[in-house]
């Protein structure tokens, strides 16, 4: 493993009530939840940001409540990606952009998602859309449209250093495809495929090591690696997290939630 290269992994998501219990101590308050998640992961996918920009006091508590060191990468609002043009959404973006630096150090990357009936037909859009994202910021892009698994995409985004997304997601390719100085990484699963979010249905040690091995030749490339974990990918993200942290050879912090009385 490069020394080189920091990691920041962790769940989409944090606020599961399937979690008291088995992560969260019975009966904490969600208010309580990202301070302790921050205990046991150094980052997190923030999921609501893709149902409407945060409002600035949100962002602010989430940056005092995390441990130092600690990693938010956050989802552009589906009303810049999926509601409208994207040629009209960049006012909304710039607005998005600058509440989400109220993180500061905090921020680790954008993630901007687009939905299945955007397509690579739509990739001059595409381009002038980049060309205004400020240079400040890392920003990552996830296709779900098969069109734009091509060579071109990866010239479109590499000079913008931005990183093309690798998705391990029903359809699409399990490929890296290296377009910045980052990597992002999403392990989403079938949506809906486990009842419950307590733990792990299946063994995805395989998976998670055949990606393990796509990745290592390329550590040098990346100075930052982000990873993110759905709970549909095997039923518990935590636990499944941890599973790739230890294929990686990283430490990982046991899911073991403390008496309530301990926290305060």
């Amino acid at each position: 493993m490069s020394s080189t290269t920091v990691w920041h992994l962790g769940t989409m998501g944090f606020s599961y009530k399937e979690w008291l219990g088995p992560f969260y101590p019975a009966g904490m308050a969600p208010k309580n939840y990202l301070a302790h998640y921050s205990t046991l992961f150094d980052a997190v996918e923030i999921d609501s940001t893709f149902y409407g920009t945060p409002r600035p006091e949100s962002v602010i508590r989430w940056r005092q409540s995390t441990t130092d060191h600690f990693t938010f990468c956050l989802k552009t609002p589906r009303t810049i990606t999926h509601d409208a043009p994207l040629a009209e959404g960049m006012e909304a973006m710039q607005a998005f952009v600058e509440t989400a630096v109220l993180l500061k150090e905090k921020l680790g990357c954008i993630l901007i998602q687009f939905g299945p009936t955007f397509t690579y037909a739509q990739v001059e859009e595409m381009d002038q859309f980049l060309s205004q994202l400020p240079q400040t910021v890392r920003f990552a892009v996830e296709f779900r449209d098969d069109s734009w698994v091509r060579p071109e995409t990866v010239e479109l985004l590499r000079p913008y250093n931005i990183c093309l997304t690798a998705t391990d997601y029903i359809h699409l390719p399990k490929v890296i495809a290296p377009t910045a100085d980052f990597l992002y990484l999403r392990f989403i699963g079938r949506h809906g495929q486990f009842k419950a979010k307590d733990k792990e249905e299946i063994d995805k040690t395989a998976d998670l090591q055949a990606w393990y091995a796509q990745i290592e030749p390329l550590l040098p490339q990346f100075k930052h690696i982000f990873g993110f974990f759905n709970n549909d990918y095997a039923g518990f993200s935590p636990g499944t997290c941890n599973r790739f942290k230890t294929i990686i050879g990283l430490k990982t912090e046991e899911i073991r939630p403390p008496q309530q009385g301990r926290l305060f």
